[in-house]
């Protein structure tokens, strides 16, 4: 099996245990080779993600410098939801802003080594839990727009991480002791009401399962930037990195953009 392509964060479908795809030339069904020898090689070439002319160094994930300045996809309301002007018919890119931002969201509890807390827009429930490794997550409150769950995210950072440790993620060091649906309600006593009143009333804590027969004591980070070829016995998959033996890790959406050939 082979096929060529721009890499991008691998398609996820929840199930028992959580389905991969990676999307190239042909669609590759990554569950299935778990326990094969896989082999990855760039060629050398970055297209930007945005406007797919070649890029010598990639910015933010996937750009050319260009994009990374003017794309809606790139503003700094996505890193810092709560300066989002989509809901006042502005941004970089109104009309984006309008289709992707000013659209429901979900604040959002997830555990692993620790509760973090995120936000994603309510069509990307759970594939954003999964694309960031969680073990498990709960709805925390739902908002009409991007601003107001950054409002909600910014008065929850005071009691939880907003940052996932990917090291302690990729050898799955849990805390088993969470309960997501206390930490949940606990907040009642320290958030002003205007908070409160977004609270979600759905309590199901969504289990994740994710496709690995082996998880790493130490992780040694792999990159396209220090070699062409990236290959091994593949062990297992975790948010979007792939895991490969001897505790070797390849972050795929980390090189959004790289135009390889899969093996």
């Amino acid at each position: 099996m082979s096929a060529i392509g721009n890499l991008r964060k691998m398609s996820v479908h929840l199930d028992a245990e959580i389905q991969y795809t990676l999307n190239l030339s042909e669609d590759i069904l990554m569950n299935d080779l778990i326990g094969n020898h896989i082999r990855l090689e760039w060629n050398g070439v970055i297209n930007c993600s945005s406007c797919k002319k070649v890029t010598k160094k990639s910015f933010g994930q996937g750009f050319c410098y260009t994009c990374f300045a003017n794309a809606p996809e790139s503003a700094e309301c996505i890193i810092r939801p709560e300066l989002c002007r989509a809901h006042l018919g502005e941004g970089r890119d109104p009309e984006w802003e309008e289709k992707h931002h000013n659209k429901p969201h979900v604040v959002y509890l997830a555990a692993s080594s620790a509760v973090k807390v995120g936000i994603t827009r309510g069509d990307q429930v759970p594939t954003r839990w999964i694309d960031q490794g969680a073990s498990s997550a709960i709805r925390l409150a739902e908002t009409p727009n991007r601003y107001e769950a950054g409002r909600v995210e910014v008065a929850l950072k005071e009691f939880f991480t907003d940052k996932t440790n990917w090291r302690k993620m990729l050898k799955n060091e849990i805390d088993e002791e969470i309960d997501l649906e206390e930490e949940k309600w606990a907040l009642e006593e320290h958030l002003p009401a205007d908070i409160i009143e977004l609270f979600s009333e759905n309590d199901d804590i969504i289990a994740l399962n994710y496709p690995v027969v082996e998880y790493p004591e130490k992780v040694k980070s792999l990159s396209f930037d220090k070699t062409n070829i990236i290959e091994g016995k593949l062990m297992g998959i975790k948010g979007q990195y792939l895991l490969f033996e001897n505790g070797e890790v390849l972050n795929i959406r980390k090189h959004t953009s790289y135009h390889v050939k899969f093996n």
